[in-house]
């Protein structure tokens, strides 16, 4: 086992991704080490945003990855490989799970689950990744402005043992990367699009230029959304460039 083979726990703290740098900073960790924390009092989620957690009701962990043979140009394949695993573990316990561009979980169209990827890279190799992984569980009140939030209590009506869905959801995410570090690369690239929000579906989306109509026929291998539009055009879009209306 290589993802969870060494689980860190921490009741309180500021961020588990942020710990995880601080480890890395004074020697070197096992790979595959977790980060796991009740509570975090500056959560952090993709591109600045915060991370709303009820204290001792979700998952809140980090993962230290030591991916050397991908490519720095090819990293967003670790973010479709952590995707794919989240999604593993929640097929055991509700279905329409998908990936909302570019890594979050959604069980139908809400969100239960958000992914924040940091990587080090020193003289154009990956030195270190630290995966940061908020999966909302047994919490069923959002205070926050994120429009539509939901955890698995909420789908089912169940509380969750949180050790145990650690344990778990660790099962799925090595499974997962055993499969990116010693199997077909490939299949990680078709089960992400496949299991991508609204791909091949007729969407509003807006960008820049305003809104229109289009559907998602891929993301390319740097991580870039490729949305067709009515008239066939295609377009390439960052984090945050385009959204869904």
């Amino acid at each position: 086992m290589i993802i969870g083979s060494n689980i860190i726990f921490q009741e309180n703290l500021s961020s588990s991704n942020s710990h995880a740098t601080a480890l890395l900073k004074k020697n070197k960790v096992r790979e595959g080490t977790i980060i796991h924390t009740n509570y975090q009092t500056d959560g952090r989620g993709q591109g600045g945003n915060t991370w709303e957690s009820e204290d001792g009701k979700n998952l809140l962990i980090s993962l230290i990855l030591y991916p050397f043979m991908i490519k720095p140009s090819d990293q967003f394949i670790i973010s479709k490989t952590i995707s794919l695993g989240i999604c593993d573990y929640l097929r055991q316990y509700t279905a329409n799970i998908s990936i909302k561009w570019p890594n979050d979980i959604y069980v139908k169209n809400d969100k239960i689950a958000g992914i924040l990827i940091e990587a080090s890279i020193i003289r154009n190799k990956i030195e270190n990744v630290i995966v940061g992984i908020g999966l909302n569980v047994n919490q069923n009140i959002f205070k926050s402005d994120t429009p539509n939030p939901v955890s698995l209590n909420l789908i089912t009506g169940e509380i969750y043992n949180i050790e145990d869905c650690l344990k778990n959801l660790a099962n799925n995410l090595d499974r997962r990367y055993k499969q990116l570090l010693y199997e077909d690369r490939e299949e990680i690239d078709r089960e992400y699009l496949r299991n991508l929000y609204r791909v091949g579906k007729w969407s509003s989306f807006c960008d820049v230029n305003g809104s229109f109509e289009g559907k998602i026929i891929s993301v390319a291998p740097g991580g870039h959304l490729q949305v067709e539009d009515r008239r066939g055009r295609i377009y390439k879009y960052g984090f945050k460039e385009v959204s869904f209306q």
